[in-house]
């Protein structure tokens, strides 16, 4: 599975992005797709986590109620919608499959990656 993530920039404290993943290679809705980031001298870090179906999602609790993770299982496309940013969301954001049946928070589980994209939160 091929992974590239788009849709980083700068904005100011309280504004909004929109990440998105696109997928190619193998059938995407066989993946459970998860959302990390990694800030400068950090260990990359859960974000959200969306079922095969998109039945389902996990949030990071740092990001509960501000962030919305979403699927597309026709356009192989998996999305990150950031609200209420905060300069502690600056970071680079990765989009990742997972093959696995149980959900996991864990990074290292994870299959496939993308290659990042920049998100820096001004205050």
């Amino acid at each position: 599975v091929q992974l590239q993530a788009s849709g980083g920039g700068l904005v100011q404290a309280g504004g909004s992005l929109r990440l998105s993943c696109a997928t190619s290679g193998r059938t995407f809705s066989d993946y459970i797709m998860g959302w990390f980031r990694q800030a400068p001298g950090k260990e990359r870090e859960f974000v959200a986590l969306i079922s095969r179906t998109g039945g389902s999602t996990l949030y990071a609790d740092s990001v509960k109620g501000r962030f919305t993770i979403s699927r597309d299982n026709a356009k192989n496309t998996v999305s990150l919608q950031m609200n209420s940013l905060k300069p502690e969301d600056t970071a680079v954001y990765y989009c990742a499959a997972y093959r696995g049946l149980v959900p996991t928070t864990q990074h290292r589980q994870y299959d496939y990656w993308g290659q990042g994209t920049l998100v820096t939160v001004s205050s």
